[in-house]
């Protein structure tokens, strides 16, 4: 049987390679808006952050997702990046 190829993406604020279901993508739509994308799969501009909380607050503070994206990520993105990895 054929092994699978794992997809493997990377973080933009830690700069490590990780298996794409580890991380969550944040999307940039055509229309302009910054969304949280849960299926991976969403149309637009995407960057991916480790599922965890302290990558978060530092993406947070260093405005990675601002210059990854070329928008002003709204500050409520994060606070929900922060409950979905806490489910």
């Amino acid at each position: 049987m054929k092994i699978k190829k794992i997809p493997m993406r990377t973080c933009v604020c830690t700069r490590e390679k990780y298996p794409k279901n580890e991380l969550i993508r944040v999307v940039r739509t055509p229309e302009g808006t910054v969304i949280v994308d849960e299926t991976g799969k969403a149309n637009g501009r995407g960057a991916y952050l480790k599922k965890d909380a302290e990558v978060i607050l530092r993406a947070k503070k260093s405005n990675v997702l601002n210059r990854q994206l070329e928008v002003e990520v709204p500050a409520s993105i994060f606070d929900e990046l922060l409950e979905k990895i806490t489910k």
